[in-house]
């Protein structure tokens, strides 16, 4: 595939991750969001290293400032902040998302362990990060910032395979 194709594709999938961060409700320290859910598309359509590119180019530009993390803020500060980890844990889901894919030609099980393991990547990070920066324990961190989460997962989850197959045909 030509890259100026692959970069738009990429460039519209980090347009698209935030504009799923917009979609959110505030339940705590980490608001529900779609963000995960264009982490997922990225590496399933697009592969690793330009899945990567995608979620690169989106944290760079909310680091930048611009306002395409949840509930429409920006700023290094949402790095470094509570959702600083799960924001960064994108990075090796998409790349895990996308090597999985690429070794595996799109094969549905090994779509759905790989999007499995990357939510867990994401949490990995993410509950671990909150954990530091608000100072509540790992048990705590993973009652407010991962068990009310489980289910809108596995609705994105869903949603990524059937969009995913829907759209790869098209794209490749």
């Amino acid at each position: 595939m030509d890259q100026l194709r692959m970069t738009a594709y990429a460039s519209l999938l980090a347009a698209l991750t935030a504009v799923g961060a917009y979609i959110s409700i505030p339940i705590g320290p980490v608001p529900i969001v779609l963000q995960n859910l264009f982490v997922y598309l990225s590496g399933l359509l697009l592969g690793s290293r330009w899945g990567l590119m995608g979620i690169a180019a989106y944290l760079l530009a909310g680091a930048a400032g611009l306002p395409v993390f949840a509930g429409g803020k920006g700023g290094i500060g949402h790095l470094v902040g509570p959702t600083g980890g799960y924001l960064l844990g994108f990075l090796p889901a998409v790349a895990i998302i996308g090597l999985v894919t690429e070794k595996t030609g799109g094969k549905i099980l090994f779509g759905i362990g790989a999007l499995i393991t990357a939510t867990a990547v994401i949490y990995a990070c993410g509950i671990t990060w909150l954990s530091i920066v608000t100072g509540m324990t790992i048990v705590q961190s993973l009652i407010v910032g991962m068990v009310p989460f489980l289910p809108g997962d596995a609705i994105k989850i869903a949603a990524a395979l059937f969009i995913a197959r829907s759209l790869r045909p098209v794209i490749l």
